[in-house]
């Protein structure tokens, strides 16, 4: 009930409203292609909302994120290359190669701060970037062809636009629901402290770095089910999905909807697509346009476009 209370709460309300019946409007004006656009928001959703849990909360900037979204794709593509297509191997090897590769590089990554953890993280990311880019059995720049979906149980098949996308909605709305609630846990409230003054967690025997490191590996398997959900969506992957590039797009998109908030990634990461597309529709320029839009939402949009929403609520209360 207190979702219902504010203006903001009755938007998101009615946006999670609109994505559970998404799939049935689209068939009914007979727009299938929507339908694909926002499947494709929603799984870059799942992936900002997990940077979100460590650039946000725990003011971890990282410009390697997109690496994950690569590893849960081609935990997808290379076994089903051997047809291998078992589901829960794919989300199991995804899941398992995230958490390592991320044990490992964020070990290194989190002995440093500010402008050094983020040329890390990126130093990181370009290297499985260039590794996946030579190994030209699984098809290198060229990428690789998955010719059939991840297989799972009939009642959870992925087969079918509808099955996929509430696959997708499903992972996306489980990832929101552990975010939050670990955000709201002791866990949550070290990661956060840690984020503004972490000396002073230290100087109570607090190891913060045990706990960012462990916020570090949970984001990152996170993100790598949104790559995962990509590869089938795609039925294509390539080392261009996993460049620096990439993880800039949702540092964008975390900051865009509001960063420290539970549902501002999903929001920024749904107006960037449709704004992506949108602009691209009108003009071959659109690259300058959006740069630009981009600008000044940082610059002047202080909490995103879920702070905007928070003006309304302020300001409904001031009148």
């Amino acid at each position: 009930m207190q979702l219902l209370s504010t203006r903001r709460g009755l938007f998101y309300t009615a946006l999670l409203v609109f994505l559970a019946i998404a799939p049935w409007v689209f068939q009914w004006i007979d727009q299938p292609f929507y339908l694909d656009l926002l499947s494709r928001a929603l799984i870059l959703g799942i992936a900002a909302v997990s940077l979100n849990l460590i650039l946000g909360y725990g003011g971890m900037v990282s410009l390697g994120h997109a690496a994950y979204i690569g590893i849960g794709a081609y935990c997808v593509g290379i076994p089903a290359y051997y047809d291998f297509y078992s589901g829960w191997l794919h989300i199991g090897l995804a899941l398992s190669v995230s958490a390592v590769f991320a044990l490992i590089t964020g070990a290194i990554c989190l002995r440093t701060k500010g402008v050094y953890f983020i040329m890390i993280t990126m130093a990181f990311s370009q290297m499985v970037y260039y590794t996946f880019l030579s190994l030209e059995e699984y098809g290198a720049d060229d990428g690789l062809v998955i010719y059939l979906r991840s297989e799972f149980p009939t009642w959870l098949s992925m087969d079918g636009a509808f099955s996929l996308y509430y696959w997708i909605l499903g992972v996306l709305l489980l990832s929101l629901y552990f975010v939050h609630r670990l955000i709201h846990a002791r866990f949550g409230r070290v990661i956060v402290g840690a984020k503004f003054n972490e000396l002073r967690l230290q100087s109570l025997g607090v190891n913060t770095y045990r706990y960012r490191l462990t916020c570090y590996v949970i984001s990152a398997m996170i993100c790598s089910l949104a790559g995962v959900l990509l590869g089938n969506f795609t039925s294509f992957i390539s080392p261009e999905m996993m460049g620096w590039t990439r993880s800039g797009e949702l540092i964008f998109m975390v900051i865009m909807g509001g960063v420290s908030t539970v549902l501002g990634p999903l929001l920024g990461t749904i107006s960037f697509v449709l704004l992506e597309e949108w602009l691209a529709a009108i003009t071959v320029y659109w690259h300058l346009i959006f740069g630009v839009l981009l600008v000044v939402l940082v610059l002047y949009g202080k909490g995103g476009l879920d702070g905007l929403l928070g003006l309304m609520d302020r300001g409904k209360k001031s009148s």
